[in-house]
């Protein structure tokens, strides 16, 4: 069993999470991470699913996404070649006392305070499983007092798209063509 991404371009129209996740289901499949948006065109949205398969029932799964009329294409993102961020809100007790170690910590990690209370704080923090996870393991000694954390969501590297639109060719003009 590993790991595999997929970013699914669908129609952004009522019933197609539904159906997306009912053929995971169907499959036996669970989902590790869900996460769906809007793209750059009004009339698609795009879902990010982190499933954990052996390689051959996933080529299956994927067969079967490309045969439902929402979706438009399927693409597995390979973790060298995609750039994969989760989003977490934690909030922490920090008291008089402990509120300038967890202040450090936010720092450290590169996240961010959004709110303040007499003794807690809520932070804001954005990277892939392994930062959040150790993110957490440091917050953890204060007191976590809630918690909420995205899906994954993934882009793959480089200039190109997963619709190739954005990267059009640019016309050379002719040169002129020689008198006779």
């Amino acid at each position: 069993m590993s790991k595999h991404t997929l970013s699914v371009l669908v129609e952004n129209k009522p019933g197609v999470l539904a159906r997306i996740a009912g053929l995971f289901s169907r499959r036996g499949f669970n989902i590790d991470s869900l996460a769906v948006g809007p793209t750059e065109h009004d009339e698609v949205s795009r879902m990010t699913i982190v499933v954990n398969v052996e390689d051959s029932p996933l080529e299956q799964v994927t067969k079967q996404l490309n045969k439902l009329i929402e979706v438009i294409k399927v693409v597995e993102l390979d973790a060298a070649a995609s750039v994969n961020r989760e989003l977490l809100m934690v909030k922490v007790r920090a008291d008089v006392d402990t509120r300038g170690q967890v202040l450090d910590a936010v720092q450290l990690f590169r996240a961010k305070v959004v709110d303040v209370a007499p003794d807690a704080v809520t932070i804001e923090a954005t990277g892939n499983t392994d930062k959040l996870g150790d993110l957490l393991r440091v917050l953890e000694p204060f007191g976590i007092r809630e918690l909420v954390q995205s899906g994954t969501i993934a882009i793959g590297r480089g200039p190109r798209s997963i619709s190739e639109r954005s990267l059009r060719p640019v016309p050379v003009p002719k040169p002129p063509a020689a008198a006779h």
